[in-house]
């Protein structure tokens, strides 16, 4: 058993009665897109590994926050109108995955792009499949409250369950929380969007019992409402309806008779932005939320063909959460990036997706048409601490960058590059931020990823 007596816990000595409940090679803090790739990656290569997440199902805010949809495959485009799949890797794996359970819809028209809907349900399946042929173990209804260092390095966490506290210990961390919860309790730097304006969170729902051919032929092909619908909300506003954005999407869903809606602005009841950290905010946002969609669903019903017979089956486990801690990292992804579809040497992920970003009564996009941009190694890596890294929505990146980063494909690949990493940085007994993020680009080539050599644009 390791020797802990020269360690500490953030925040205070290290308490040597609690028991070590596993020393693992691999710590992986949370179970969503970014957690669940980079615990399967790491473990197939025959590594330890201990995935540890508060609920008790793997998919983040795909499934508890209901996004329900893969974001970020597909080119967009003002001419070719045909899905271009341009992000591989684990994120075509788990595609693929959930498209031979019948669990994924065909790409779907989501303005100048596409997407795809999931089933909540068929996610969480595929992902615990995913995870038990690895050889990861997983700990579900479990939360890290605090972090073992011996310095600046990470040694491992304090976990808490109803059987109460005790100790991981872990070569390597990977924070897959989406929070960055790992890294603030270690005390270490990080932001909320643009000096503390973080994006809108929202409570998507699913629409049952609709009459889906009558729905698509008044509302069309496009996932974006059309303006006659935006039309029939503003006018439902002003009858008094809590119905704060007129702009809304609605995503058909593998069930039959089903919608995915999202429609909801959560803000606080003086109007002030929520940050869902704070658990008074949260709150504030999960019954807020709730209550927008039985306004939501009743302007549906009375004004949507196909719906009128329609009723909420039900929404986000907790509200969809787009944005909180960003970590400083020894890089940044700039929105200048995203704006010169910069192509990187380092780059560990392609990203297609528009600049999205939700604030006020209608989201801004801004398109990359046929182009992409790629995130460099160095986003996921903090500026301070050794043996730790993130994958997810916390990556480095300026406010509006992020805004387009943050997309499930993307996690899903963020979460392969750490666990790329990771096996770089313990095969080699080398830190993260010594490695060159050209090996972990290569290393994820070989494993399928869309990542071919750069072009002149690379820097």
């Amino acid at each position: 058993m390791t020797n802990i007596s020269d360690w500490s816990l953030t925040g205070g000595p290290l308490d040597r009665g609690l028991e070590v409940l596993a020393e693992v090679d691999v710590l992986v803090v949370g179970a969503g897109a970014a957690g669940v790739a980079a615990a399967v990656v790491a473990a197939e290569a025959g590594k330890s590994v201990l995935v540890v997440e508060k609920y008790g199902f793997a998919g983040g805010a795909a499934v508890a926050g209901m996004s329900g949809t893969i974001c970020g495959m597909y080119l967009a485009s003002d001419t070719d109108r045909e899905p271009r799949q341009v992000v591989a890797g684990f994120t075509e794996r788990f595609r693929r995955e959930l498209a031979t359970r019948g669990g994924l819809t065909a790409p779907q028209v989501y303005g100048k792009t596409w997407t795809a809907a999931h089933d909540p349900l068929m996610w969480r399946e595929v992902a615990d499949d995913l995870l038990e042929a690895a050889g990861a173990t997983v700990l579900y209804h479990t939360a890290v409250t605090a972090v073992v260092l011996d310095g600046d390095t990470h040694r491992g966490v304090v976990v808490e369950s109803n059987a109460g506290r005790a100790v991981v210990l872990a070569a390597r961390t990977i924070d897959a929380s989406g929070d960055a919860a790992v890294i603030a309790r270690a005390g270490y730097r990080y932001t909320f969007g643009d000096h503390g304006t973080i994006q809108n969170p929202t409570m998507f729902f699913r629409l049952g019992n609709v009459d889906v051919a009558r729905f698509l032929e008044f509302y069309g092909e496009d996932t974006i409402c059309p303006p006659y619908v935006s039309e029939e909300i503003l006018r439902a506003r002003d009858a008094g309806l809590d119905l704060p954005r007129q702009k809304i999407w609605i995503f058909t869903t593998p069930r039959r008779g089903e919608l995915l809606v999202n429609a909801t602005r959560l803000a606080g009841r003086d109007g002030r932005m929520l940050n869902v950290i704070d658990p008074a905010d949260f709150t504030e946002a999960e019954i807020r939320g709730r209550r927008q969609v039985r306004s939501y669903a009743r302007i549906l019903a009375e004004r949507i063909p196909g719906c009128e017979t329609a009723f909420v089956v039900d929404t986000g486990v907790e509200a969809g959460i787009r944005q909180t801690r960003t970590i400083a990292g020894i890089e940044r992804l700039s929105n200048e990036d995203i704006l010169a579809a910069r192509k990187r040497e380092d780059g560990i992920c392609r990203v297609p997706w528009p600049i999205e970003l939700h604030a006020g009564d209608r989201p801004k996009l801004t398109w990359l048409l046929d182009d992409y941009y790629e995130v460099p190694y160095g986003t996921l890596v903090p500026e301070r601490g050794e043996g730790i890294i993130v994958a997810g929505r916390c990556l480095s990146a300026e406010h509006e960058a992020l805004a387009s980063a943050r997309v499930t494909a993307q996690c899903f690949e963020y979460g392969h590059a750490a666990a790329v990493a990771t096996l770089l940085s313990l095969d080699n007994s080398r830190p993260y931020r010594e490695l060159d993020g050209r090996e972990v680009r290569s290393a994820m080539a070989a494993n399928g990823s869309a990542l071919s050599r750069p072009d002149r644009r690379t820097v």
